[in-house]
């Protein structure tokens, strides 16, 4: 039965060699080093694994107000999508979302914070000025 077929291997970290008993040369060392090191700066670049946890920020109002204004600039081809990368306008997409922020503001009147209020009529204005200036 060969390595392979038992799923282990072996590797042989002595700091001399079997064959001579001389010491072994630090570059192998080095260099098994520096391919530990790529792989572990790899790692950290990598999309988490399942059952791993990513850093999100506080779900509240404001943030999920931001999502939706980020949603509405991806439709207006301002930022591009993070699937492919391109941006394209879609004005249909990006009225309805301004539309469900209206729709928020109305069904929230009276239970938001003034800062909250400020920032979706902010956001709101923002969004509609913009979306007339797309259609005209």
């Amino acid at each position: 039965m060969t390595e392979e077929e038992r799923g282990f291997t072996i590797k042989d970290n002595r700091a001399f060699s079997a064959e001579t008993g001389e010491p072994k040369t630090e570059e192998p060392r080095e260099a098994e080093e520096e391919k530990k090191e790529e792989k572990e700066a790899a790692a950290g670049e990598a999309e988490p694994e399942a059952g791993e946890e990513t850093q999100l920020p506080e779900i509240n109002f404001s943030t999920f107000v931001f999502s939706l204004s980020s949603s509405a600039f991806l439709h207006f081809g301002e930022i591009p999508d993070p699937s492919s990368g391109e941006k394209k306008k879609n004005l249909p997409m990006a009225k309805q979302t301004i539309d469900i922020l209206a729709m928020l503001e109305e069904k929230t009147r009276g239970n938001l914070s003034s800062d909250e209020e400020q920032l979706l009529k902010n956001i709101l204005y923002d969004l509609r000025m913009r979306y007339v200036k797309e259609t005209q």
